[in-house]
């Protein structure tokens, strides 16, 4: 993925230069736009799909309080706290192994594929990126089994 895109930055860096050194009719200077826009925008995608990969990690702690949650490329990420009193609906979808969303979720371009959703005071929230159904599993048990805890007390 590296290697895709450094060749994605050398091609538009090649089109910047080659189209500031000549001049384009107004068909051709639409087509110029059109595929820096489009250069654009998948160079930002995959650039942070790219630095997610190799940096991004998703943190879970689970205390007495709650369950904490922090998305984090390396040490920089925000720690948000969700209270077992107020997760309703707490769920895990894993995609069968032959199915075109498994293949889409699996691709290293795409952040998605969050595995766990619950409701939190009228949000959908999502977490467990591209998680295995056997760490699913316990991941949901450990929760799921501090949330009835929490509502006996």
């Amino acid at each position: 993925m590296g290697a895709w895109l450094a060749m994605w930055y050398v091609i538009g860096v090649t089109v910047l230069l080659y189209s500031m050194n000549n001049t384009y009719t107004e068909d051709e200077q639409v087509i110029v736009w059109v595929f820096g826009v489009f250069w654009l925008y998948y160079a930002v995608r995959v650039t942070r799909s790219y630095i997610w990969l190799m940096f991004g990690k998703e943190l879970v702690k689970i205390d007495e309080a709650g369950l904490h949650y922090k998305k984090s490329i390396r040490k920089y990420g925000k720690s948000t706290l969700f209270l077992f009193g107020n997760i309703q609906d707490l769920q895990f979808d894993v995609p069968q192994e032959s199915s075109i969303q498994r293949v889409w979720e699996s691709s290293p371009w795409i952040n998605g594929g969050e595995r766990f959703s619950f409701s939190y005071f009228g949000k959908i929230v999502k977490f467990g990126r591209k998680l295995e159904e056997q760490d699913c599993k316990l991941l949901f048990n450990l929760v799921n089994k501090r949330i009835i805890e929490r509502k006996k007390k």
